[in-house]
């Protein structure tokens, strides 16, 4: 269980999270399957689910609240229901030889909806976050802010509140070509991957890879005016990842130095490693999300 993403929000009030009220207020949302006229349904999954459990609507470790939104939606191709429909429009134009107007065929078409959609293939997606009481954090594995702010939107309706804001409220474009033009903080080694935007109308952006960011071209286009949109770095030997101006990081990649300290447990014991492993990761996070805040002044203007 490694977070591939870390979307950082921070607690604006202490939060006290009581483990037989969570499970309580968890399971009135609870996933349940999508019925057979419905498009999409969304609740919350026991973290351990890939375990085998399914009683536990969240997990614990030193005050981090493990919690998994489980979406299951019906996928029914508009190809088909459109083909379906054409099909249809023509069998009736050419029974009657009049045209079928538009509100019959949108009924046509919502008939055709119906009959499918029981038949429709359904898929599975996980949203994974953790609410750390001790760092006054909730951390999303999301790299797009609807499925964040879905995550944090079903967890505030059982909670019936979760007062966070972003981490990050304003662009860190000026401090990330800092990163680059003087350098970055003790902790963070850059790699060779970057985004540059001009400041100028004509708003050009330029992408590398495998390119060291201390070369002459690269130095050209900051003296030109452009700024860092995203840059890879590594953090402090554990984790590798790209941070954008938002925020948002994303690509993370724990480093085997970290990985290896889970390898003693069996993997048939896959609750046993998925508790280790939440354990592990979540201080990693915590630790990089706090770093970050404090480096980069982030909590200046709470």
């Amino acid at each position: 269980m490694w977070f591939k993403n870390i979307k950082a929000y921070r607690l604006t009030q202490p939060l006290s999270l009581d483990d037989e009220a969570l499970q309580t207020a968890l399971n009135e949302f609870a996933f349940r399957p999508c019925g057979t006229q419905e498009t999409a349904t969304m609740g919350f999954a026991s973290p351990f689910h890939s375990a085998g459990q399914h009683s536990m609507l969240f997990h614990q470790t030193q005050l981090r609240y493990w919690i998994t939104l489980k979406k299951q939606e019906r996928l029914l191709p508009s190809s088909v229901v459109n083909a379906e429909l054409a099909e249809k429009v023509e069998q009736i134009e050419a029974e009657t030889g009049a045209p079928v107007g538009k509100k019959a065929q949108s009924d046509l078409k919502q008939q055709i909806i119906t009959r499918l959609l029981p038949q429709a293939f359904t898929k599975n997606t996980y949203t994974n976050g953790f609410i750390s009481i001790p760092d006054n954090l909730v951390v999303v594995d999301a790299s797009a802010d609807g499925k964040a702010e879905a995550f944090l939107a079903m967890v505030r309706k059982a909670l019936g509140s979760l007062p966070v804001v972003p981490l990050v409220r304003s662009s860190l474009q000026s401090e990330l070509t800092h990163w680059l033009t003087e350098q970055p903080p003790e902790k963070i080694e850059l790699l060779e991957e970057a985004e540059f935007k001009s400041t100028d109308e004509t708003a050009s952006i330029i992408r590398c890879k495998n390119q060291p960011l201390d070369s002459e071209e690269i130095q050209h286009h900051l003296d030109a005016g452009k700024l860092v949109q995203k840059v890879a770095f590594e953090y402090d030997e554990t984790l590798e990842a790209v941070i954008q101006e938002d925020g948002t990081i994303k690509r993370v990649k724990f480093t085997d130095r970290i990985k290896e300290e889970t390898q003693d447990i069996p993997k048939d014991q896959v609750a046993a490693r998925l508790d280790a492993e939440f354990a592990l990761m979540s201080a990693e996070v915590c630790g990089i999300v706090g770093y970050l805040s404090e480096t980069l002044g982030l909590d200046k203007d709470l």
